[in-house]
C-alpha cells in the first residue's frame, strides 16, 4: 500500500501553494490589468493564457495536495487515493514551462509562471512516486 509524503511536508507545501495562489490572485486582479494596457491584441491573449496556466497549475497542486489531506485525516482510504481520480492532472497544460522564459510577458507573470512550474513539478514527482508505489502493490 502506498505511503503519501510526511505530514510535515504536506502541511509546508500545502501552505505554499495557498500563498502563491493568493499572490498569483492579487497579480491578476490589480497589477495584470494595468500591465495589459497598451499592449496589442496578441500580447494581451498571451498574457491571458498563460496568467490562466498559473490558475490551471496551482488548482491541481492544491486539488492533490486536499486529497492528500484527506488521507491524513482518514477521511480517504490509501487505496482509494492510489485512484486515477485523484492523481495529478492537467500536465499537458501545466508541464508547459515556455512563459517563464517569454521575455514579451510582464515580468512579475514570469515570475509566478517559474515558481508555478516548480511547485507543480515537485508534486507531479510525489504523485508519480504514489503511482510508482501503487503499480508495485506497496
Amino acid at each position: 500500500m502506498s505511503r503519501p509524503p510526511r505530514h510535515d511536508v504536506t502541511r509546508r507545501v500545502y501552505r505554499e501553494t495557498l500563498d502563491l495562489l493568493v499572490e498569483a490572485r492579487n497579480y491578476a486582479a490589480f497589477r495584470l490589468p494595468r500591465e495589459r494596457r497598451g499592449r496589442d491584441d496578441l500580447a494581451r491573449l498571451k498574457m491571458s493564457c498563460e496568467s490562466f496556466r498559473v490558475t490551471a497549475r496551482l488548482t491541481q497542486s492544491l486539488a492533490w495536495l486536499l486529497a492528500l489531506r484527506a488521507v491524513e485525516a482518514g477521511e480517504i482510504s490509501r487505496a482509494d487515493w492510489q485512484d486515477d481520480r485523484y492523481r495529478l492532472g492537467g500536465r499537458d497544460v501545466c508541464l508547459d514551462a515556455a512563459g517563464g522564459e517569454d521575455e514579451d510577458l510582464p515580468p512579475g507573470l514570469r515570475d509566478l509562471l517559474r515558481r508555478s512550474l516548480d511547485l507543480y513539478r515537485r508534486l507531479a514527482r510525489l504523485d508519480a512516486a504514489v503511482a510508482e508505489q501503487a503499480a508495485a502493490g506497496r
